[in-house]
C-alpha cells in the first residue's frame, strides 16, 4: 500500500500540470509546423508577428499571452545574479493564467515597459524582508533601470512556466528590440490563446491557413516556406507534446508506473488469497462447529471478508506512517518536488483509505466462500483435505505471480542496459575535464578568453554560442545541392571562433576546419556535418566541399565537413549542423583544464574574471555534468522503476515462502517416512522444489514474449538504442529460478534435516 500510494502521488502530480488554471479547458498553446523544400520543422512557438495578429482576425480569441524564458543579469547595490529563471510576459498574463499577485494591481504589473514582478523567492533575494514595490533594479548588461510593480506567489511546481522573475515584455518589443512583433520569419515567444466559451479549436484550427496567407503570403513564396498552426490543449502540453523546443514528462513512464502499483498490489493479493485458501484446514473445525451452532453461510462469509477488511484497514495505518517517513526520499529520488507532505490533500488519504477497504474485500471475496462452504458433518469427522479446485487456483495465481516478476526482471534488465548505452556511446567530442564560462555576451568576452588561456592549467580556450546539450540556433539558409541549385533548409547553427574545433576534437572527414591562415574564414565560410551533406544529396563529403551558401547575411563556400557528432541528446537523431566564423555572436568560453588541483584552476580562472568582467557574477559549469543532465530524467525513471520493481519481486517471494512453508507442513509424514527408506537431504529439496520450479518455467514462457513487445515499444522513444538480446531472458529467468530456489530451500532443509521420528509421531 505504501508503495502503491507513492506510485499513485506521483501519477496524480504528473497528470496535474496546469490543472490549478480556471480556465485551463479554454487555453491553448500555439505551435507552428515550418515547411521547407527541404524538411518540416516542428517548432513549439509561432513567429513574433503571429499572435497580435490572430487577436485582431479572429474573434473567437478572448485574450493571448507570451512568454519567452531568457537568463538575465539583474543587480541591486553589491548584489547580482545572472538570473536563469527569468521570463518575459505579456500584462495579459495574469488574465489567461491563475497565478496569484500578492502586491500589485494583475491588470496592469507588466504593462509597461520596464516592469518587473517579483515572486517570494526573488524577493527575500533581492530585498529581504523591505517591501520592493516601487523599488528599481538594473536589468541586464546594460543596467536598464526596472521598477517593482508585482510581487507573486512562488509559481507551483506542476506548471509550465515556471520562474523567479517577470519582465515585461513590452520591454523587449519597445525597447529592446522595437521591430520584432513584425517578424513573420522570426520564431520567438510561447504562445498561449485564450479561447472565449464555446469556442471550438479545431474549427479555428481550419481558418489559419487562410489567415496566413492573407497576412504573409508574399513572405512565405519569397522565402519558399510556408506555415502550418495547430492548437494544443494546456492540458496536453506537458505529457503528450513532442514538439522541439518542449521539456516535457512522459505519458509512457506515467503509465509504466501505474502498471507497477497494479502488479504491487495484485501480487499482494495473490499471497493473500493464496495463503488464506492453503491454510484452509486450520479453520475448517471452526466453520463445522459454527455451522452446527446456527451459523448461515453468508454470516461465515461476512465475517471471513471482515477479517481481510481489519488487516487491510491495520495496514492502511501502517501505510500511513510509512508514507510520512518515506516522502522525503521518494522526492529526492522522483527528482521534484512531488508532494510537501501526504496530509497536504486530504483527498489523497480518503483515496488510500476507500482502496483499503476496496482491497480488503476483493482478497477477502474467494476465501469467504471456500471457508464458508466447508460441510459440517465432513469436517469434524476429521476428512476434511484441500481439494483440486483450489491446488489449481493456488498454481494459477503463483504463475500470475512469477509471470509478473520475471516480466519486471527482464524490464529492469533492459532499463539498465539502456542507461548504460546511452553513457557508452561515443558522443564524437570530448567532453571531460572542459570548463565553461557563460559571459552573457559581454564586451570583454575576447579578452577574459585571452586571460583564461594564460592560466598555467588551461591547456588550450575557445568561444562559441552554445556547447553540445546546451541548445542552438536555427538558421535560414541556402546551400548548393548536386545540381547546382541554392536549396533553402533551416540548419542548426553554431558562432565558433578558430579554436573550437580542435578544443573539442571535432574529427573532419572532408576539407579543412577552420583556420587564422585564411582571413575569408571569418565572413565567408562554413563547415556543416555529415547529416546536413546527406540532407542536400551528396553521396560522400568530399562531393559538398566548395559548394556555395548563403546564410544571414553571409555568402561564401563550404571549406569543409565535421563527422557527426552528439549535439544533442540521444534520445534524438543527429541533425544537420552548421558552423561558421562569428565572434561577436559567441557567448560561451570554453576551457580544457588540467584535473590537478582544480580547485585553484577554478579560483584563476575567478580571479581573470574579476578583473576583466567585474560587473557580472562567476558562473560556470563542466561539460561532463551538464551534459549529462539531459538524462537526468531517464536516470530518475531508472531508479524508481529499479526500486518498485525490487519491493514487487520481494513480494513475489514473501508469498512462495509462505506456500512452500505450507506445503512443506502438509507433507511432513511423507518426508519423514521418506528419510526412514533412506532419502539424502539432497533428495527432500529435490523433492519440494520440482513443482514450483515448473510453474515457474510456465511463467517465464508467459513472460519473456509479453515483457519483450512492451520493453521494444519504450525503446522506441530512444534515437540510439541498445538491443534486447537474448542473454536478458536467460538471465532473467536463471534469477528467477535461484530466487525462488533460495526461497524454498529455506523451508526445504528445515523439514530435510528434522529427526523423522519427530515428523512421524501422531498427536
Amino acid at each position: 500500500m505504501s508503495a502503491c500510494f507513492l506510485i499513485y502521488l506521483y501519477v496524480s502530480f504528473e497528470l496535474s500540470y496546469d490543472s490549478f488554471h480556471s480556465k485551463a479547458n479554454r487555453i491553448y498553446r500555439v505551435v507552428c509546423d515550418i515547411k521547407t523544400p527541404t524538411e518540416v520543422l516542428n517548432f513549439n512557438v509561432p513567429s513574433w508577428a503571429m499572435p497580435k495578429n490572430i487577436k485582431t482576425d479572429f474573434p473567437e480569441v478572448e485574450s493571448f499571452a507570451r512568454t519567452n524564458g531568457d537568463n538575465v543579469l539583474i543587480r541591486r547595490g553589491d548584489i547580482k545574479f545572472q538570473e536563469e529563471n527569468t521570463f518575459w510576459a505579456d500584462s495579459s498574463l495574469f488574465e489567461v493564467f491563475d497565478f496569484k499577485l500578492l502586491k500589485g494591481d494583475p491588470k496592469t504589473a507588466l504593462k509597461e515597459p520596464l516592469s518587473i514582478v517579483l515572486t517570494e523567492k526573488a524577493v527575500k533575494k533581492y530585498f529581504g524582508n523591505t517591501n520592493p514595490i516601487g523599488q528599481t533594479l538594473l536589468i541586464t548588461g546594460d543596467g536598464l533601470p526596472a521598477k517593482v510593480t508585482g510581487v507573486m506567489k512562488d509559481i507551483p511546481e506542476n506548471s509550465q512556466i515556471k520562474g523567479d522573475v517577470l519582465i515585461s515584455m513590452s520591454t523587449l518589443t519597445q525597447k529592446l528590440a522595437p521591430h520584432l512583433e513584425e517578424q513573420w520569419g522570426n520564431f520567438g515567444a510561447i504562445t498561449f490563446l485564450l479561447l472565449k466559451p464555446g469556442t471550438d479549436a479545431k474549427a479555428l484550427e481550419k481558418k489559419f491557413p487562410a489567415f496566413l496567407e492573407k497576412r504573409d503570403g508574399t513572405g512565405m513564396k519569397q522565402s519558399k516556406m510556408s506555415y502550418i498552426l495547430y492548437l494544443e490543449p494546456l492540458r496536453d502540453v506537458y505529457l503528450h507534446s513532442t514538439r522541439d523546443g518542449s521539456t516535457n514528462g512522459n505519458m509512457n513512464n506515467v503509465y509504466i508506473f501505474s502498471i507497477i502499483a497494479v502488479f504491487i498490489l495484485l501480487i499482494a493479493c495473490i499471497n493473500f488469497i493464496n495463503l488464506t485458501t492453503a491454510r484452509s484446514a486450520e479453520r475448517a473445525k471452526e466453520v463445522g462447529i459454527r455451522k452446527v451452532v446456527g451459523a448461515l453461510k453468508t454470516q461465515l462469509a461476512r465475517q471471513f471478508i471482515g477479517e481481510s477488511v481489519m488487516l487491510c484497514l491495520i495496514a492502511f495505518v501502517l501505510s500511513i506512517g510509512i508514507c510520512v517517513l518515506l516522502l522525503p526520499s521518494f522526492n529526492m529520488l522522483a527528482g521534484k518536488t512531488i508532494s510537501n507532505g501526504i496530509f497536504e490533500n486530504m483527498n489523497y488519504i480518503l483515496i488510500l483509505f476507500v482502496a483499503a477497504v476496496g482491497i480488503g474485500l476483493l482478497a477477502g471475496i474467494y476465501p469467504a466462500l471456500v471457508l464458508s462452504s466447508f460441510r459440517p458433518v465432513t469436517v469434524l469427522k476429521g476428512r476434511f483435505a484441500t481439494g483440486t479446485k483450489g491446488t489449481f487456483l493456488r498454481k494459477g495465481l503463483v504463475i500470475t505471480q512469477f509471470t509478473i516478476s520475471i516480466a519486471l526482471i527482464i524490464a529492469t534488465i533492459v532499463v539498465y542496459i539502456q542507461m548504460k548505452y546511452m553513457r557508452s556511446q561515443d558522443l564524437g567530442f570530448t567532453k571531460d575535464q572542459m570548463m565553461v564560462v557563460d559571459t552573457q555576451g559581454d564586451s570583454s568576452q575576447k579578452a577574459f578568453k585571452l586571460a583564461v588561456a594564460e592560466i598555467p592549467a588551461v591547456k588550450s580556450a575557445a568561444m562559441s554560442s552554445s556547447v553540445p546539450g546546451a541548445g542552438d540556433n536555427t538558421a535560414y539558409s541556402e546551400i548548393e545541392n548536386t545540381k547546382g541549385e541554392l536549396q533553402i533548409a533551416n540548419l542548426e547553427l553554431y558562432f565558433v571562433d578558430f579554436d573550437f574545433i580542435n578544443l573539442y576534437k571535432i574529427k573532419m572527414v572532408a576539407g579543412r576546419p577552420f583556420s587564422r591562415d585564411f582571413m575569408t574564414d571569418t565572413t565567408q565560410s562554413m563547415i556543416l556535418n555529415e547529416a546536413a551533406v546527406k540532407m542536400f544529396g551528396y553521396s560522400s563529403p568530399q562531393q559538398a566541399v566548395g559548394k556555395r551558401f548563403k546564410q544571414w547575411g553571409r555568402e561564401g563556400k563550404i571549406i569543409g565537413v565535421m563527422k557527426d557528432f552528439h549535439f544533442r541528446s540521444l534520445q534524438e537523431t543527429i541533425k544537420p549542423l552548421s558552423m561558421r566564423i562569428e565572434p561577436r555572436g559567441c557567448s560561451l568560453i570554453s576551457a580544457s583544464v588540467s584535473s590537478a588541483n582544480l580547485a585553484t584552476t577554478i579560483a584563476a580562472v575567478e580571479s581573470k574574471w574579476k578583473a576583466t568582467i567585474p560587473n557580472r557574477p562567476f558562473n560556470y559549469f563542466f561539460m561532463d555534468e551538464f551534459f549529462d543532465k539531459q538524462y537526468r530524467s531517464e536516470e530518475k525513471f531508472g531508479k524508481l522503476f529499479l526500486n518498485f520493481a525490487v519491493l514487487a519481486i520481494f513480494i513475489s517471494c514473501l508469498g512462495l515462502l509462505g506456500l512452500a512453508s505450507y506445503s512443506t507442513m502438509q507433507r511432513t509424514k511423507e518426508i519423514g517416512i521418506r528419510k526412514v527408506m533412506g532419502a539424502s537431504v539432497v533428495n527432500i529439496i529435490n523433492l519440494l522444489s520440482t513443482d514450483f520450479l515448473k510453474l515457474i518455467l510456465i511463467s517465464f514462457l508467459i513472460a519473456a514474449p509479453v515483457s519483450w513487445y512492451f520493453m521494444h515499444r519504450w525503446l522506441q522513444d530512444f534515437a540510439y538504442r541498445a538491443n534486447i538480446s537474448w542473454w536478458i531472458f536467460a538471465v532473467a529467468g536463471i534469477l528467477a529460478i535461484l530466487v525462488a530456489l533460495i526461497t524454498i530451500s529455506v523451508q526445504a532443509i528445515k523439514a530435510a534435516v528434522v529427526n523423522p521420528v519427530k515428523s512421524l509421531r501422531t498427536e
